[in-house]
């Protein structure tokens, strides 16, 4: 019992101290970062693809708004054999302004996932150009990628146009911030409602505090390397490197359930480079309810896991840096070392527990003997590591908040990781029955009160 003990405890350590390690890792190049310089979307053409697979809560509202914000945005919006209205609303959208398309899938060819749903618009996007724009340089014709829930910060495109971005012609993709629309603290959405509980808000908040801050810290370290991962909402591409992996690949997405790291994987083997912006954002609904996250995260969980296919060719090819292969292999191990993790310290927890109930003279007197020692351990090693980002997301993100209510939320935060190994046990489970289907995530925003918003297009979700 001693050795397992010893074993346990020391494994427990190891992964404590490399956590805290990529910790420090990725905060103090966060804290420390310059924003980004700004340029001229006009030096660009500008295309967005939103999927759509019943969208019929807010598509209207989300085309407008990009319509409204992006004038010289073509946007394409893929039905993807939609049961609802999504269809309806697409068409008279169309209708109205030349520079909506629709592009209408049904079955059997339609619902096979978002990476086909975005090759499709891929295809017919290409087509147009072929027919409209002939003289287009694919170099300089931009791809970008927004959810049917997503807003697009107005200032996004010039933003991501500058020399930190497609100014630069080594660049071959863009992802920008991620933020939460819903979480009742400001009004970005421009009038959308919060989530309706106090604890549904929490919930909400704690997702725009980790994309915010641990995702976008961990995306700056990848920026600062060029090797930033690419995200469901907010991904921009060049049109020349899509082209280029489909040549190789047959189209730009791919199988996995992360189609959308995916394609940032086949960008850097494609010999291009990577970059995150953290200085421009798109919006999304946040998720207020607990079941409907863990089966969200369950299947980004099992999409990173399908990425683990990719190991030899990052490690080995010469397109890819050391420090980019490196950090990429550790974000391809992340699940897998969760799944280590939960049962190494489950074990440490039940080795602890057989400590303390055989200890002959009870369970106070082997807390007083110095057991006690381990409170400031676990505090060190497995608290204030997430503690901190609570007070990192008022730094940085919300100055309103008060010193309590960031240590709130980082108390919070600590909490809501535990959901998180969940989603990944859950991802496991799915992996190992070979379950792999794509299960979108249903919206929850409250339409009860229609908002309408002005634009050129003047569509309204009452009058869609």
């Amino acid at each position: 019992m001693i050795g397992l003990s010893a074993a346990v405890d020391l494994a427990a350590l190891v992964l404590c101290v490399l956590f805290l390690a990529y910790v420090a890792l990725i905060l103090v190049p966060f804290l420390q970062r310059t924003p980004d310089r700004p340029g001229d979307a006009g030096d660009f053409r500008w295309h967005l693809i939103l999927p759509c697979l019943d969208e019929e809560v807010v598509i209207a509202r989300t085309v407008t708004r990009l319509r409204m914000d992006h004038p010289d945005a073509h946007l394409w919006c893929v039905d993807d054999d939609s049961s609802d209205d999504t269809g309806v609303i697409l068409g008279k959208l169309q209708r109205r302004d030349p520079y909506v398309h629709r592009i209408s899938r049904r079955a059997p060819n339609a619902r096979q996932g978002k990476g086909a749903a975005l090759n499709a618009a891929w295809v017919e996007l290409t087509d147009w150009l072929a027919e409209h724009d002939p003289d287009a340089d694919p170099s300089r014709v931009i791809v970008g990628v927004v959810d049917a829930d997503g807003r697009l910060d107005p200032a996004a495109l010039d933003v991501i146009a500058g020399p930190d971005g497609f100014g630069d012609p080594a660049i071959g993709a863009v992802q920008v911030q991620v933020r939460m629309m819903n979480r009742g603290l400001d009004r970005i959405d421009g009038g959308d409602p919060a989530a309706a509980t106090r604890f549904q808000r929490l919930l909400v908040t704690l997702q725009d505090l980790e994309f915010r801050t641990v995702i976008a810290a961990m995306q700056h370290l990848r920026h600062r390397i060029g090797s930033a991962g690419m995200g469901g909402n907010g991904q921009f591409s060049r049109l020349v490197v899509l082209n280029e992996i489909a040549a190789e690949n047959s189209t730009p997405w791919h199988g996995a359930l992360l189609e959308d790291f995916e394609l940032g994987l086949h960008v850097l083997l494609a010999g291009w480079g990577n970059k995150y912006c953290n200085d421009t954002w798109v919006a999304q609904e946040g998720l207020p309810d607990v079941r409907l996250l863990v089966r969200q995260r369950a299947r980004w969980a099992q999409g990173g896991m399908q990425c683990a296919k990719y190991f030899r060719r990052i490690l080995l090819s010469p397109r890819i840096g050391t420090a980019s292969a490196l950090e990429i292999s550790y974000f391809l191990l992340i699940p897998w070392t969760q799944l280590l993790g939960t049962l190494v310290y489950g074990a440490a927890a039940l080795i602890l527990a057989y400590w303390a109930l055989a200890f002959p003279a009870g369970v106070l007197a082997w807390f007083t003997a110095g057991a006690w020692g381990l409170v400031p351990l676990a505090l060190c090693f497995g608290v204030t590591p997430l503690v901190l980002w609570g007070f990192v997301y008022r730094s940085r993100c919300e100055p309103t908040l008060s010193r309590w209510q960031a240590l709130g939320l980082g108390l919070a935060y600590w909490g809501y990781t535990y959901l998180m190994l969940l989603a990944v046990w859950s991802a496991f489970w799915r992996l190992v029955r070979s379950r792999d289907g794509w299960v979108k995530t249903a919206r929850v925003l409250d339409t009860s009160a229609p908002v309408a918003v002005r634009s050129e297009t003047q569509v309204t979700l009452s009058g869609a």
